[in-house]
C-alpha cells in the first residue's frame, strides 16, 4: 500500500491546515526563484546600494575607527558603509504597525531586523523580506545581539577575545549565506566577531562563497573518481599558483570528461581531462581547445584567459583578502 504522504500528497486534514495558514500570505518575492530581490537603489555616504548595485559591506563605527589608519591600503576589500551613519531603520518583522508605516513611506528605506528580536536570524530576515515592500534594501546580520548578550560578551572578551572563531565563522556563513542564496540582502554586517579585521574578512569571504560578489579567483574542483584523468590535487595547485591573483574569475578543474562539463556549468573557464595525458579547455559550457598535452595545459589556459580579456599580470593585481 502506497502512503499518500510518501507519494507527495498531504492527507486532507493536513492539506486544509496548511492552506489555512498560507492562503492570506502575500510574499513580496518569489520563494522558488534564486533571483535577487528587486530593491530600489539608494545612496548612503556616497555609496550606492540596492537595485543593481553590489552587495555592500557595513561595519559598526567602533570597528571602522580601529582600522581607519590602513583603509587606503585595503583596495577593494575595505568597509563601505558605517552602520551608525547609514540611516538604517531597525524593525521587528512581527510589528504590523511598524511594517505598515515603512511601506507607506514614499521613499525606499534601508532596513534591518532589530537586534533584540527573539527569532532565529534566518527566520527573522525571511519574515522581514516577506512583509516589507521589495523596494526597501535590507541589511543582513550574522546574529541578533540583545542587550544581555552584549553584556556577557563584554565580560568574556577580556578572557578569550578569539575563543571560538570557528563557531562564529559557521554561524555567520550559515545565516548570511543562506539568505543571500535566497536572493535576500543588499548589504551585510558581521557583528558576532569582535576583531574588526576578522569580521571584515569574514564578510567578504561569505559574499565570495555565496557567489554574490566575486573579489578573487574562484575555483571549482570535483572529487577524484575512477574516470579522473590526472592528479586533481597537484593539477589544482599548479593552476592556483598561476591564476590566484586574478579578480572575479571562476575556474573549474575537472578530471572527468563525463560529468565534469555539467558540474562546471557556471564557471568562466574549464580545465577538463579529455584523454590520458590530454586536456580540453572550456569557455563557459563550450569546449574550445582539445587534446592539449597536460605539460602545456596550464600555459594554454592562461592564454585562453588573456584572449577573453580577463588576465592581469600579478604585479597589477589588487590586494587579495584571505
Amino acid at each position: 500500500m502506497t502512503s499518500t504522504v510518501a507519494a507527495g500528497v498531504l492527507p486532507a486534514k493536513k492539506a486544509a491546515e496548511t492552506a489555512a495558514t498560507t492562503e492570506d500570505v502575500d510574499l513580496s518575492f518569489d520563494p522558488f526563484s534564486y533571483q535577487r530581490r528587486a530593491s530600489e537603489r539608494i545612496e548612503r555616504e556616497g555609496v550606492g546600494l540596492g537595485g543593481e548595485e553590489l552587495i555592500r559591506v557595513v561595519v559598526p563605527r567602533k570597528n571602522y575607527d580601529k582600522i581607519a589608519h590602513k583603509i587606503d591600503k585595503m583596495g577593494d576589500y575595505k568597509p563601505e558603509i558605517i552602520y551608525e551613519d547609514a540611516k538604517i531603520q531597525e524593525i521587528d518583522p512581527r510589528d504590523a504597525a511598524a511594517i505598515a508605516g515603512l511601506n507607506q513611506n514614499a521613499e525606499a528605506q534601508f532596513v534591518t531586523v532589530k537586534d533584540d528580536v527573539d527569532l532565529p536570524v534566518i527566520a527573522a530576515f525571511r519574515l522581514l523580506a516577506a512583509r516589507v515592500q521589495p523596494r526597501h534594501p535590507i541589511l543582513l546580520k550574522d546574529e541578533l545581539v540583545g542587550a544581555v548578550h552584549r553584556t556577557a560578551r563584554g565580560r568574556l572578551g577580556s578572557i578569550a577575545p578569539t575563543s571560538d572563531f570557528l563557531n562564529t565563522l559557521l554561524t555567520a556563513s550559515t545565516n548570511i549565506g543562506s539568505l543571500l542564496c535566497d536572493g535576500i540582502g543588499d548589504a551585510v554586517m558581521v557583528q558576532g566577531e569582535d576583531a574588526p579585521g576578522q569580521a571584515l574578512r569574514l564578510s567578504y569571504n561569505i559574499l565570495q562563497a555565496a557567489g554574490s560578489r566575486i573579489f578573487k579567483t574562484d575555483y571549482v574542483a570535483c572529487p577524484s573518481c575512477g574516470r579522473t584523468l590526472f592528479n586533481l590535487q597537484t593539477t589544482t595547485a599548479k593552476i592556483k599558483a598561476a591564476t590566484s591573483h586574478l579578480k572575479g574569475v571562476k575556474i573549474a578543474i575537472m578530471g572527468c570528461i563525463v560529468n565534469g562539463p555539467g558540474e562546471m556549468a557556471d564557471a568562466d573557464f574549464g580545465y577538463v581531462g579529455g584523454a590520458p595525458g590530454k586536456v580540453n579547455l572550456y569557455v563557459g559550457k563550450t569546449a574550445v581547445k582539445f587534446n592539449i598535452p597536460e605539460t602545456e595545459a596550464v600555459d594554454r589556459l592562461k592564454d585562453l584567459i588573456r584572449e577573453h580579456g580577463k588576465w592581469m599580470e600579478p604585479s597589477a593585481a589588487q590586494p587579495v583578502l584571505v
